[in-house]
């Protein structure tokens, strides 16, 4: 049997008549344009339907670009770094060179010190196996730091096309949008949504008579937490604003529950400040450490909302990770959330996630 691919998103539509499909809608096969029902949906009504995609799915369509000579954009969530990267992308790229842009830094507090982020995005981005010409740091949204990024594409490829990629709901259609409004005026020319996974395939805009820019399908890492969410949740957690830091002077054996999605124990040490980044509408929550268990279970979903009661029903448990602080001030960075900032080493803390999510430490920004 032929196998049929969306030629939207490119997931393989499971059919073996395709005028007979009830994933291909007619209107689409009058035009001779296979699509499957979710992007039919998405393109004429603005719906987003819960699809599935295998792995394979992805890597075939990423996979397409080791094949060329063009110039790849990564972006990447400053706030979810870790959770946003393509791991293996230099394999699936190629050879080509990438430049790595880390989107929402608007959203930053204004005391961060980019320079620092920028270098460990740089150091963390190598620890992955990728090497990156430069990184760059832009607000999608506002149009922030596009000037640079501009000239920095421009320069890097010499008529070349350029692939923007990316993992779900990073902002990559949103950062093309605005490219497309800056050099022709043009806004929203590609559908985007604020739900993840809403790209409609590879899109192709014109650069010049000779190469294109290509808008890729946004693949799915299941360590985000953005995928466990609804769509309620996730506008809680996802900051729309400049986050405000909030400081909690905590004596040892006490906890901080942000909503509940993560919970931070400071379990033995003097009493420090602990300041925290999180989107302005996460609720935190403190309890005594010995509480910390009885007070999930009675109040998650509640009290400690979100998650939802439907985002229980699909989260991972909680899980404990115990964490080593170095002896300088530290970033503990929970993807998908925000960050603790811890004042010095020579303490005990660890950090309660959801299964599969994992926490990172770096230097601290501010």
């Amino acid at each position: 049997m032929e196998k049929i691919f969306c030629e939207g998103c490119g997931a393989e539509i499971q059919t073996e008549d395709k005028s007979k499909s009830g994933y291909v809608p007619k209107s689409a096969l009058e035009n001779e344009q296979i699509i499957c029902q979710r992007c039919f949906r998405l393109k004429h009504y603005n719906e987003v339907q819960d699809v599935e995609y295998t792995d394979d799915d992805y890597l075939r369509m990423i996979n397409q670009i080791s094949d060329t000579n063009s110039l790849v954009v990564k972006i990447v969530d400053i706030f979810d770094f870790n959770g946003s990267f393509i791991t293996g992308l230099q394999r699936l790229t190629g050879n080509n060179p990438i430049i790595l842009i880390g989107n929402k830094v608007d959203l930053l507090p204004k005391s961060t010190n980019k320079n620092k982020l920028i270098q460990w995005m740089k150091k963390t981005a190598s620890d992955y196996g990728l090497k990156v010409q430069d990184v760059f740091l832009v607000s999608a949204a506002k149009g922030q730091g596009f000037d640079k990024v501009e000239e920095e594409i421009e320069a890097r490829r010499n008529e070349k096309d350029v692939y923007v990629v990316g993992c779900t709901n990073v902002g990559k259609s949103t950062f093309i949008n605005q490219l497309i409004k800056r050099s022709s005026g043009i806004k929203d020319a590609i559908t985007t949504s604020y739900f993840p996974g809403t790209t409609l395939g590879f899109i192709q805009i014109p650069l010049d008579r000779k190469s294109n820019m290509y808008d890729t399908p946004g693949v799915v890492n299941r360590r985000q937490l953005v995928h466990y969410v609804t769509d309620k949740d996730l506008k809680v957690i996802t900051p729309k604003k400049e986050i405000k830091p909030k400081i909690y002077q905590l004596q040892d054996k006490q906890t901080l529950f942000f909503g509940g999605f993560a919970r931070f124990d400071f379990e033995k040490g003097l009493k420090q400040s602990f300041v925290c980044y999180f989107s302005n509408q996460l609720m935190i929550h403190r309890t005594k450490l010995e509480h910390a268990d009885d007070f999930y279970d009675k109040h998650v979903g509640d009290l400690l909302e979100p998650p939802s009661p439907e985002t229980l029903e699909q989260l991972p448990p909680l899980e404990k990770q115990s964490v080593k602080i170095p002896k300088d001030k530290t970033d503990i960075v929970i993807p998908g959330l925000g960050w603790i900032t811890v004042p010095e080493g020579g303490i005990t803390v660890s950090v309660h996630v959801p299964k599969g999510v994992q926490i990172s430490l770096r230097p601290a920004l501010i």
